[in-house]
């Protein structure tokens, strides 16, 4: 078996290359994948009581605006920057595309151990480390942000059901 030997140039644009298919094909993929896909009820997703303590102890109400929003990048994206109105059934969706892009993010950690097959170990050491910068905080935050969500669509629901029943008692 011949090895390829690339400059440092070349490993460095093979890299970016690598990363920039890794990326879109995973966006893209989970993008395309029907709601139905993130709707499940038993979901190893679910967040836990004691993460909003951590979320507050890593003060992430203040981070998590400077991240970029990459839901738009597709046609069909989901924008999660703000609550853009307070129904029941966006906040449903809204929550839905917080699953959407927490699997998105997981499932573009492990593909960062593909780069130890063209770099040198300390180099794939570092593409592991990037996976994780750049994935891990995206994770949190759609974790942090359902966390806020639920109880925001429980109130949210009780409230409509209120509305539909004062409306049903009018006739209307």
């Amino acid at each position: 078996m011949q090895v390829i030997h690339l400059s440092i140039v070349g490993l460095i644009l093979v890299n970016i290359f690598a990363w920039l298919i890794i990326h879109v094909s995973i966006s893209y993929i989970c993008l395309r994948l029907p709601d139905s896909f993130y709707e499940s009820k038993k979901s190893m997703l679910k967040n836990k009581k004691w993460e909003l303590k951590v979320y507050d102890r890593i003060q992430i109400r203040k981070w998590k605006t400077i991240l970029p929003d990459g839901g738009d990048v597709f046609k069909g994206g989901f924008r999660k920057k703000e609550l853009k109105t307070l129904t029941s059934s966006y906040i449903r969706k809204f929550i839905l595309e917080t699953r959407r892009a927490e699997v998105t993010h997981w499932l573009l950690i492990p593909p960062s151990f593909l780069f130890f097959l063209w770099n040198p170990l300390s180099i794939g050491l570092v593409m592991v480390g990037y996976s994780l910068i750049v994935n891990l905080p995206f994770i949190l935050i759609q974790r942090y942000n359902r966390l806020r969500l639920k109880p925001l669509l429980h109130r949210q629901l009780k409230k409509e059901q209120r509305r539909g029943n004062s409306i049903g008692k009018l006739g209307v």
